[in-house]
């Protein structure tokens, strides 16, 4: 199967590139959009690229890449009453909500933010610069990965050159 790759997003005070850094590998759960879990439970897949997302930071972008490493697996949290991704709905036998789990490639010096990918030709049908795309798994084509990660590469080569 070819590679494919997507956008996660994640707001800063959940957890950031610099914490996916530290853990190596983590699981991507709590997400409780039909859309999204469909992509996780049916489409991820080991060796994926990721766009690590910073949403309602300041400002929101991409931080950084991971990939897949482990496809999607029932969210164990939505069947805990004390946590909370729990949802009463869901049952162990047939459960409601997916996670992959993602692993730590490489983390950005300056994030490549919102205003930069809608500025930025081969962007421009990127779901995420697109108004009112709010969904926190999104899938993005090869190119568009290539362009964002090329991005904040240049970004590392641009602060490393202020710094000589």
């Amino acid at each position: 199967m070819a590679k494919r790759y997507w956008l996660l997003k994640c707001e800063p005070e959940a957890y950031t590139i610099g914490d996916l850094k530290r853990d190596g590998v983590t699981s991507w759960e709590g997400v409780r959009n039909y859309q999204a879990r469909n992509y996780m439970r049916d489409d991820m897949k080991p060796g994926d690229g990721v766009l690590f997302y910073a949403s309602n930071a300041d400002p929101s972008g991409v931080s950084g890449l991971a990939e897949i490493a482990r496809e999607g697996y029932p969210d164990h949290f939505a069947f805990d009453p004390k946590h909370d991704y729990h949802d009463a709905k869901s049952d162990p036998e047939s459960p409601t909500w997916f996670m992959v789990d993602i692993r730590f490639v490489d983390s950005f010096d300056t994030i490549v933010p919102l205003a930069s990918l809608k500025a930025t030709p081969g962007l421009e049908a990127m779901m995420v610069t697109q108004k009112g795309s709010r969904l926190s798994v999104q899938p993005v084509t090869k190119q568009e990965f290539e362009i964002v990660a090329s991005l904040g590469r240049k970004g590392a080569r641009a602060s490393a050159k202020k710094t000589k």
